[in-house]
């Protein structure tokens, strides 16, 4: 095996076993067992475990942005908008095993995790698009941020528990995200007030 196959192949178990267990639990003996290498050859490739791990979140985080970027054809809002969710439960589906090594070890929550900073670029391209479409519907355009992290917020933790569930199909969990998130977005209040709150 060359060089470039080797690392390929340890990075192809390593990426198994981060989905599997998590990078906490998974160790370089590990992975070396599985790949049927020792030890050394591990921390040559990639220094240790972080090393390894950096770039198997690298290329999945490439991978998802690539899927959702290639996926924008453009349009309306609203097409943009079934595009963006097709394309992530698409990801999830057909990258199981990355989507689980990005949600798992870096939650939504933490603003200095890998899924979390993926999720930030996404919701910033959202976000210019939102802003155009409020200008020209007379909304506040300064309120774009704040929409755009709500409706990438919804999609990322709705694909989460379509990870888990699978169930509806993925077209429908991609109709109803589409649904709810578009009528709220076609009826929404110039200046919105809580009714419960005084």
């Amino acid at each position: 095996m060359t060089g470039k196959e080797r690392r390929e192949q340890l990075l192809d178990v390593a990426r198994a076993l981060f989905a599997e267990k998590g990078f906490e639990v998974t160790s370089i003996e590990e992975i070396a067992h599985r790949a049927g290498v020792s030890k050394p050859v591990v921390y040559e490739h990639f220094g240790g475990k972080e090393g390894i791990y950096a770039v198997v979140v690298d290329r999945e985080m490439q991978s998802l942005m690539d899927h959702i970027v290639n996926a924008l054809s453009g349009g309306h809002p609203r097409e943009l908008l079934e595009q963006a969710a097709c394309a992530l439960l698409d990801y999830i589906e057909g990258s199981t095993d990355g989507f689980r090594i990005l949600v798992r070890d870096s939650p939504v929550a933490s603003s200095s995790g890998t899924f979390s900073s993926l999720l930030n670029d996404i919701a910033s391209q959202v976000e210019s698009i939102l802003g155009l479409h409020f200008s020209r519907q007379g909304y506040d355009r300064k309120l774009a941020p704040l929409y755009s992290q709500a409706l990438v917020g919804m999609v990322a933790l709705t694909g989460q528990w379509w990870l888990e569930v699978r169930k509806p199909k993925k077209d429908e969990v991609a109709a109803h995200l589409v649904n709810l998130a578009w009528k709220g977005l076609s009826h929404m209040d110039h200046k919105p007030r809580l009714r419960t709150r005084r």
